[in-house]
């Protein structure tokens, strides 16, 4: 089992900036893919960001250059950074880690942090 604890949602305003953290504990030797995933009212979870366990790293087209997903070994935590936040930005967000299949492939969520842009 993995747990998955999300932090730092809040409100902010339009090209404000947020750091969004997801702190993992358990099983997580098997983890292969950590990622952030939105989802606003009315719309569809979407992928943000994913980081492998190799170190690359996707994100969305429409946060590039804008968010940054950083990754601490030590600390067992999944970070995004991020700038010049837009009110289409707001949702709530999710970790989700991945695991390999050799160990049983089960998916895992946090239980999401709201992050609202709006002045």
């Amino acid at each position: 089992q993995v747990q998955l604890v999300e932090s730092g949602g809040d409100l902010v305003q339009p090209g404000g900036s947020l750091r969004l953290s997801c702190a993992a504990s358990g099983r997580l030797y098997g983890i292969v893919v950590t990622g952030w995933y939105r989802q606003a009212p009315g719309k569809q979870r979407e992928l943000v960001a994913s980081i492998t366990r190799g170190g690359m790293i996707r994100y969305v087209d429409s946060v590039q250059g804008r968010f940054t997903i950083s990754r601490d070994n030590v600390k067992n935590t999944v970070d995004l950074q991020m700038h010049s936040l837009k009110p289409e930005d707001t949702a709530v967000y999710y970790c989700k880690a991945d695991e390999d299949s050799d160990v049983g492939g089960h998916v895992y969520w946090g239980q999401g942090t709201q992050v609202t842009v709006s002045s």
